[in-house]
């Protein structure tokens, strides 16, 4: 136990030590205003940092508002289970009104436009 507090003492003597030098040395070899010019991209990165975060959550917060509008309190994964069969039943009814109708193109066709103009 002793021997680790020991290496424990022995590194942060170390690393004040470099850290003092280290600062003595930039301060010499550097142009003045070196240091504050960082220190100013410093502070715009976490600027922006901070801007993308509040951003994310914004966004996460509107896009969960938009669904619970869009379809309440149902259980979306519910929904996309039950997908496959609304599909289905739509399908098989399309088809067969276009059996009964043979004028019917489809559901991209508007039965009331006489212009003979297509949306698409």
């Amino acid at each position: 136990m002793a021997r680790r507090l020991t290496w424990l003492a022995v590194g942060v003597v170390v690393t004040v030590i470099v850290i003092r030098k280290g600062r003595t040395i930039v301060d010499t070899y550097l142009p003045a205003g070196t240091t504050d010019a960082v220190d100013g991209v410093q502070r715009v990165s976490h600027a922006v940092a901070t801007l993308k975060r509040e951003f994310l959550a914004g966004m996460s917060e509107r896009e969960q508002q938009l669904r619970h509008d869009l379809v309440g309190d149902a259980d979306i994964e519910t929904l996309k289970a039950e997908r496959p069969e609304r599909v289905a039943n739509l399908r098989r009814s399309w088809s067969s009104a276009r059996h009964r109708d043979a004028d019917w193109a489809g559901p991209t066709e508007d039965p009331d436009d006489d212009d003979g103009y297509t949306f698409f």
